[in-house]
């Protein structure tokens, strides 16, 4: 989860989560490129009076910076396209679950179970226990195996919300009437805080997301537990 002062992303837990990291210092490397070159020539033109009279109307000039932005801009485009690929990709998920938001809680549905439903609401600051985080502890957490994927059905029963835990990469919003999709994969156990992302009402800020992620075995004794 973010810690106080935090600059840069949350640690990935997911291989979307790390490829986006990649690409977002991918990105940024070249906008520090551009920037420095862009202010080594402006700085260049305000300190010297020296001028080559043809470079304004010179056509090898002009065909560089024709080609070069486009150059940079397929550089950006192709990781970008395949990371948008693979986000939307779902291949024989292991386990299903039904997110539905309401104003303002969670609630959950595995559907390769039967009867295996919650609801999830924020525990109130004058209920945490020591060492709890405040706005971000839920009564149910969310109990997923690690390494297997997982499918998320999203929708909401009221107004518009957005299912979002940063450290796995996933923002979904959750939209009255229909059914979004993600998929979900924890390359480590732990527990992975979120919020609701989009704006729900007065209580938008007080329906938080915890997953917490285990070992197969230990989820199946996490399910029997609740059946």
């Amino acid at each position: 989860m973010a810690y106080p002062y935090q600059l840069g992303f949350q640690d990935a837990t997911s291989p979307i989560m790390e490829e986006l990291i990649h690409f977002h210092d991918h990105t940024l490397m070249i906008v520090f490129l551009i920037s420095t070159l862009v202010l080594y020539l402006i700085s260049l033109m305000l300190t010297t009076k020296l001028t080559h009279i043809s470079t304004m109307d010179a056509q090898e000039v002009e065909t560089i910076w024709t080609i070069l932005p486009a150059i940079i801009l397929i550089m950006i485009a192709l990781p970008s396209l395949r990371i948008l690929y693979m986000m939307d990709e779902v291949n024989n998920p292991s386990l299903t679950i039904k997110t539905m938001g309401h104003q303002w809680y969670w609630s959950y549905e595995y559907t390769d179970y039967e009867d295996l439903n919650f609801d999830s609401y924020m525990i109130p600051t004058t209920d945490l226990k020591p060492g709890e985080l405040r706005l971000l502890e839920v009564d149910n957490r969310v109990v997923l195996p690690m390494e297997m994927p997982i499918r998320m059905l999203i929708s909401s029963e009221d107004v518009l919300h957005s299912w979002a835990v940063p450290s796995l990469g996933l923002k979904t919003d959750a939209i009255p009437g229909r059914l979004n999709q993600t998929i979900l994969m924890s390359s480590r156990p732990g527990l992975f805080y979120g919020q609701c992302s989009e704006i729900c009402g007065s209580n938008h800020s007080f329906m938080p997301i915890v997953i917490e992620m285990t070992p197969l075995k230990t989820f199946e004794n996490w399910c029997s537990s609740m059946l």
